[in-house]
């Protein structure tokens, strides 16, 4: 994982950013036993950020960059200037001094640009955003030195050493070879009776974002509990393990897969295999439980 510290001339605003897409955040209860990092982004007063780690596998996945930075100066965007803009929030253009690149390997100028959007506190103020030092989830904007345009248009979290440490962890399982892919959807699902009564086999394969191999297998055995596992390889029956709880392969699923089993997936033609293939399906949900995020992952790379 490249980190760096930059440093280069100080370059002069500019008037102008690209545009950055606005998305809803959701509100959610937290995860029990989960790393859940709340950000608060401003000082006395301002809003309350948070993000769980799946909302930070969501930002660390779709970011070139990954930057540390101190906020030097905050102006407000006017209305009729910032497509978008959910109400309750205001958008700011940001100028920061680049503390150190956590990850990415674009040069960094010392100071950067970029736009925000943030929400007004429970007062209707707006936050106070200058010396904070913040973590910014981002990608450089072409042809233009020193800017950069968040991954969404809140990505940006206040900085501390909890935060910094935990989206460390996130990179490096992002950048593993055997790392697991982003994953799309169900692609296709058969499951097979064996020879003894209430022995099966059930494979599930699974779409990814590079076309990277992905299946899940459920096993059952006469008077045991299913058992199943996920394999990320080209070879199914090797690999296959259970993915544990808060690895960047439990949210992967996770954080994915629909709640059922779709009707065009389902390969079965015998109606009892087409039940236990949507059977052993539900198991698996519900042996991973539910994703909990507290903002809306980034959809598309603009």
């Amino acid at each position: 994982m490249p980190t760096a510290q930059t440093k280069a001339t100080p370059e002069s605003a500019v008037k102008f950013l690209v545009p950055i897409l606005s998305a809803a955040i959701f509100a959610a209860a937290p995860l029990p036993g989960s790393d859940l990092a709340a950000q608060t982004s401003g000082q006395s007063g301002s809003a309350m950020q948070q993000v769980s780690d799946a909302d930070l596998i969501d930002l660390a996945d779709y970011a070139d960059v990954v930057v540390r930075a101190k906020i030097r100066r905050q102006s407000e965007v006017a209305p009729e200037r910032a497509p978008g803009l959910r109400p309750g929030y205001v958008r700011y253009y940001i100028e920061a001094e680049t503390q150190n690149l956590i990850a990415g390997s674009t040069p960094l100028g010392e100071n950067v640009r970029y736009l925000v959007d943030l929400p007004l506190d429970a007062r209707g103020r707006q936050p106070k955003l200058r010396k904070q030092e913040v973590l910014l989830f981002a990608r450089p904007v072409a042809g233009r030195p020193g800017e950069l345009q968040l991954v969404a248009p809140d990505a940006q979290l206040l900085w501390s050493e909890a935060l910094e440490r935990r989206t460390r962890l996130i990179l490096e399982q992002l950048v593993a070879p055997d790392a697991a892919p982003r994953i799309t959807g169900v692609r296709d699902a058969l499951s097979v009776a064996g020879t003894l009564t209430g022995e099966s086999e059930t494979q599930i394969f699974l779409d990814t974002i590079d076309d990277d191999p992905a299946a899940i297998s459920v096993v059952r055995r006469p008077g045991m509990a299913p058992v199943w596992g996920v394999s990320f390889s080209e070879i199914v029956d090797q690999a296959v393990r259970v993915p544990e709880p808060g690895s960047l392969a439990f949210y992967r699923l996770a954080c994915t897969l629909p709640r059922s089993l779709p009707g065009e997936a389902n390969l079965a033609r015998d109606p009892a295999d087409r039940a236990r293939a949507s059977d052993d399906y539900r198991f698996v949900v519900s042996q991973l439980g539910s994703c909990v995020r507290l903002r809306e992952p980034p959809s598309v790379r603009y």
